[in-house]
């Protein structure tokens, strides 16, 4: 059975519902500028919806009240953007949308092929959220941003990889919560007096439940944490041709599928390797098992 089959993404016009001229995106008071489709210097970066749907169609599309994340191409099975979201939204404050091809913002993990699973999922892609924002100068008019998070920054990897590491260690064997929040760095993109109307869209979280018997720690709430991750905004809001041109070429090499390289920096919960050990005076061998917790090998 086929899928359905995505048309054209029509624009409202001047005169239609949901018609918002891009030139009314406010300026950021922090924020950088694209010099280029060079994605190494990008932490974070931020435009309206709008513009994300004209310019990015083969990885998103609207139609009617439904917003589709669509799965990359065949030729790039690992590329395009993990969409974090809780399934819906209000398209410049107007008009409410399903989203299809999401990842919910709060999971649940129960094994730790279930944390490497999702763990792999955060990495590997640029994470992008969904958010409205009404400005000062616009009270009465909200507008949908895609918040787009490069998590293959050294920045913000360094980040997210840190959480995830401390939390594990500074358990043993207990449940534990894990919260990433973005509010305050996209807060202090726009000018002062801005309200993120969905602000607590700008996060996401999983939480780990562990068999253990008594979980005091997760009672009482002591392995709950929240990371605020930081970096710098770059303000992908533009209508000239030329730059809509490099803004296009940029997102497209952000979404290229992700390299990944055999290191141990990654921290996981426990893997098992068989070493061999020598002994030149006797000729014999006697094998071992070295269990490494978060990258450290004990015996």
């Amino acid at each position: 059975m086929k899928g359905p089959v995505w048309g054209p993404i029509i624009a409202p016009g001047p005169s239609e519902p949901g018609y918002a001229p891009l030139e009314s995106v406010p300026s950021p008071t922090s924020s950088g500028e694209l010099r280029g489709p060079r994605t190494c210097d990008c932490e974070l970066a931020l435009l309206p919806l709008r513009q994300l749907l004209l310019l990015q169609p083969d990885c998103f599309q609207l139609r009617g009240d439904r917003l589709a994340v669509l799965r990359p191409p065949r030729h790039q099975p690992a590329g395009g953007f993990t969409v974090l979201s809780d399934g819906a939204l209000h398209h410049d404050g107007q008009r409410h949308c399903r989203l299809t091809g999401h990842l919910k913002r709060d999971v649940e993990l129960t094994s730790h092929r279930d944390y490497k699973d999702f763990r792999e999922t955060i990495l590997s892609r640029p994470l992008v959220f969904f958010t409205n924002v009404r400005t000062k100068n616009y009270s009465s008019k909200e507008k949908t941003y895609a918040f787009i998070v490069n998590t293959r920054h050294p920045k913000i990897r360094r980040q997210i990889e840190h959480g995830m590491n401390t939390i594990i260690s500074s358990v043993f064997g207990e449940s534990y919560k894990l919260r990433f929040d973005f509010q305050e760095v996209v807060k202090s993109f726009f000018p002062p007096g801005s309200h993120l109307v969905t602000g607590e869209d700008l996060s996401f979280s999983y939480e780990f439940k562990s068999d253990a018997l008594f979980d005091f720690f997760y009672w009482f709430g002591i392995s709950k944490n929240t990371v605020a991750v930081t970096g710098k905004v770059l303000n992908l809001s533009n209508t000239s041709a030329e730059k809509k041109e490099i803004i296009t070429m940029f997102l497209e090499k952000m979404s290229e599928p992700y390299v990944r390289l055999n290191s141990f920096s990654d921290r996981k919960f426990s893997v098992a390797s068989r070493g061999r050990l020598i002994s030149y005076k006797t000729k014999s061998y006697c094998y071992c098992f070295l269990i490494y917790y978060n990258s450290t090998p004990i015996i």
